[in-house]
């Protein structure tokens, strides 16, 4: 691919730390719900850099920034792209590049349905599904640092569920009774010490029923994803009768305010060692080793630098 050209508000960056997300597959597969990608395009959702050349960015300047990834434009995985000026959002010292770029798609998609979608209030109880993932590992650190009274992790891993209980997790519940929806809720209601205020769901399917039977009046699910199936099976009577919400998130449907104030605040925590997650680097030259560890689940954040 020929080299980035800065057009109209943008800014040109050196790439530093470009992560791989679920959402990149998913574009190159053709999965995607939004359609599929413009072809030939550089894949990659997010990086962070220093800036070469910009309207109103300091010259050196560390950023973080969001890239079309093949949804009407190149991606990060690249030396150099050309995000939009105003996307960009400074990144102070105090956080390695690979981790301050862990904290954007990852990160956000833990953050922003605690906060700005299911509105976490101090004292709730909190779970999160999936909680072996990057997503679940900021998740249950986000739930901590929002005020929740109770977060409890669940996942199939045993080694996730002990590192859940590492980054703050009050309890954990093991996923793999997740077709037995009764008796997965009450393990949830135990873990809990009582019903479930918020529930972050990546999965879908089987485990976001027993999250519905273990909610409690008001309860909120906030759906960010289906790594447990596309469909799931839901009764009426607990969604009715507890009032439950179930609320869709994506992070490209946020304000762009609301997206940098969160980031920012998530570079903050973990300037201050509140806030982590398990990443690894790899050279941009194995990207497809990257990928297809990516597809395999790994457990950890691939960060690739050029």
């Amino acid at each position: 691919m020929p080299e980035p050209e800065r057009g109209e508000g943008c800014t040109l960056v050196e790439v530093a730390a470009a992560p791989l997300n679920p959402i990149d597959l998913s574009i190159a597969a053709g999965r995607f719900y939004e359609g599929p990608a413009e072809l030939p395009y550089i894949a990659g959702k997010e990086g962070l850099g220093r800036v070469l050349e910009a309207d109103s960015l300091a010259t050196g300047a560390r950023v973080y920034f969001p890239m079309p990834g093949g949804l009407g434009g190149a991606g990060s995985f690249s030396e150099r792209a050309a995000p939009l000026e105003e996307r960009a959002i400074a990144v102070p010292d105090g956080v390695d590049d690979s981790l301050a770029a862990c904290l954007g798609v990852a990160g956000l998609a833990a953050w922003l349905p605690l906060e700005w979608r299911a509105r976490l209030r101090e004292g709730e109880r909190v779970l999160v599904l999936g909680a072996s993932g990057a997503v679940g590992q900021i998740a249950v650190q986000a739930a901590r640092l929002l005020g929740a009274r109770v977060v409890v992790a669940a996942a199939r891993d045993p080694g996730g569920l002990e590192r859940a209980r590492e980054l703050g997790a009050d309890a954990t519940v093991d996923l793999a009774a997740a077709d037995e929806p009764e008796r997965l809720a009450e393990a949830i209601e135990a873990a809990a010490g009582g019903r479930v205020d918020v529930t972050l769901d990546p999965l879908w399917g089987a485990p976001v029923a027993a999250a519905t039977l273990a909610a409690a009046r008001g309860g909120r699910i906030v759906q960010i994803g289906q790594s447990a199936g596309s469909e799931a099976t839901l009764a009426s009577a607990p969604i009715r009768g507890k009032m439950l919400s179930i609320l869709g998130h994506t992070n490209q449907a946020a304000p762009p305010d609301v997206i940098a104030d969160a980031y920012r605040r998530m570079v903050e925590h973990a300037a201050a060692g509140r806030l982590t997650v398990d990443h690894e680097t790899v050279p941009l030259e194995r990207v497809a080793d990257a990928w297809e560890r990516q597809e395999a689940f790994p457990r950890r954040k691939l960060v690739l630098e050029p």
